[in-house]
């Protein structure tokens, strides 16, 4: 059976540590991208553009010579997963699946100026998304540091444009909490459109981010693993 690797995407402001319960899940099979600008060894310039970011993180993935790769984005790091998939793909890797979780579809993405404006207007927009995002942060330091990151990458998201994205043919599926003030069923169902193959979606107890640390959301994600590595019939 061949293997496949798991890509985790962070959402905005997100230095990735929801995916804790499901990177323990999966282990060695599984890979967490740092967007350029968050900490550590040559991570230290924030992208110019959210084609900047996808570039990094095909680069990252490429790096680690994959053949075969699961991508796993939440919130914001769905869009970027999408569109690295589809530069993934370009270039020879295969995507054995797009998992998009707590995001509205493409064509349905809204981000408020206000959240992209600065700090205060990213604070204000996670603490109604989810509000354990910063209440949860360790000091007044590091809540400064997610609210000025997530501003960042929420404006880079504003200047998206989903529709240059070419499509994708691997299967899609979306999922959401059922108490997710950011998607609703309807928005989640929008996926369906971003790829000529199979579409599924799921909606779990929760909010916004909370269901990533549940054993049903772990449980789903390893069968679509398994179904990955065994690959179409």
């Amino acid at each position: 059976m061949d293997d496949v690797t798991t890509v985790f995407f962070p959402g905005a402001g997100s230095f990735g540590t929801e995916f804790r319960p499901l990177t323990k899940e999966l282990g060695r099979a599984s890979l967490a991208v740092r967007y350029p600008g968050r900490p550590g060894r040559d991570f230290g310039v924030p992208a110019d553009s959210f084609d900047a970011v996808t570039g990094a993180c095909a680069d990252q993935i490429r790096r680690r010579r994959a053949a075969r790769v699961l991508l796993f984005g939440h919130s914001y790091g769905a869009y970027v997963a999408y569109a690295t998939a589809a530069r993934l793909r370009a270039a020879g890797t295969e995507v054995t699946a797009l998992v998009a979780v707590g995001a509205a579809g493409p064509a349905r993405l809204r981000v408020p100026a206000a959240a992209a404006a600065g700090p205060d207007g990213a604070a204000a927009f996670l603490d109604r998304a989810d509000p354990g995002a910063l209440a949860g942060a360790p000091s007044d330091d590091w809540r400064a540091a997610v609210a000025e990151t997530a501003a960042q990458d929420l404006a880079l998201l504003r200047r998206f444009d989903p529709a240059a994205v070419p499509g994708l043919h691997c299967p899609v599926l979306a999922a959401r909490g059922a108490e997710d003030p950011l998607t609703t069923d309807d928005t989640i169902a929008a996926w369906q459109h971003t790829t000529t193959g199979p579409f599924s979606r799921r909606i779990f107890p929760g909010g916004h981010s909370d269901l990533l640390g549940t054993p049903a959301c772990a449980a789903w994600l390893l069968d679509v693993q398994r179904t990955a590595c065994v690959g179409p019939a």
